[in-house]
């Protein structure tokens, strides 16, 4: 069940990203370098989020829970790799669709992502303790 669970997330996701490259090539307006600078944010972003998120596994959950602690891969570096690259995506978004309103949206989800980190934070600190303390210690937020 775990298995389904995890492949449908990621086919969401493949989804999402179709989705939004149709948007992006529908979106009204010249194809100026902003469009273009903010087309490939946002597929890096997502490109990136999609690697995390299968580096991540079973391990991904929507609230913070500690089932084990993933330092491989892009966790070797960054702890929150899918809410930093997935704010990349926006970034993206916000130079491709050329909206002002949306960099609000941005900074909205910043600093939820900062709270969410926080939280997960705490959570696996409990858990894991002095293993996850040396190992935030060694990556980026």
């Amino acid at each position: 069940m775990a298995n389904l669970r995890f492949s449908l997330l990621l086919g969401v996701q493949l989804v999402a990203v179709l989705v939004l490259l149709v948007l992006m090539a529908l979106w009204p307006g010249p194809w100026n370098s902003q469009r273009v600078v903010g087309s490939i944010i946002l597929l890096l972003g997502m490109g990136l989020v999609f690697t995390a998120r299968l580096q991540l596994g079973q391990s991904f959950s929507v609230t913070p829970q500690a089932r084990q602690l993933v330092t491989h891969g892009l966790y070797a570096k960054i702890r929150n790799p899918i809410y930093v690259f997935g704010t990349v995506a926006i970034l993206g978004m916000c130079l491709i669709l050329q909206t002002p309103a949306l960099w609000m949206v941005m900074a909205l989800v910043a600093v939820m992502q900062i709270l969410r980190a926080r939280k997960e934070s705490n959570v696996l600190e409990a858990k894991f303790g002095d293993e996850y303390r040396a190992y935030r210690n060694q990556t980026w937020f």
